[in-house]
């Protein structure tokens, strides 16, 4: 499904697979409770977790090269 005009894509990679230890996905680093609720989510709930996702990755999750 495509996003609408000005709509926020899910940062969703298909990767879809928790991280035991942080509780995020690995693919994406949202939280199960922010995949699920996704599609009720507004656009600035969205934004919101979109822009936590950086920090997150950077913080909890191990680069798929190995570096960190």
């Amino acid at each position: 499904m495509k996003a609408m005009p000005g709509a926020v894509a899910s940062p969703c990679t298909s990767v879809c697979r928790m991280d035991d230890a942080s509780g995020l996905c690995v693919g994406c680093a949202r939280t199960l409770d922010e995949i699920a609720n996704w599609s009720v989510l507004d656009d600035d709930a969205r934004r919101g977790v979109v822009a936590a996702l950086p920090a997150r990755k950077a913080r909890f999750l191990v680069p798929t090269d190995g570096r960190r």
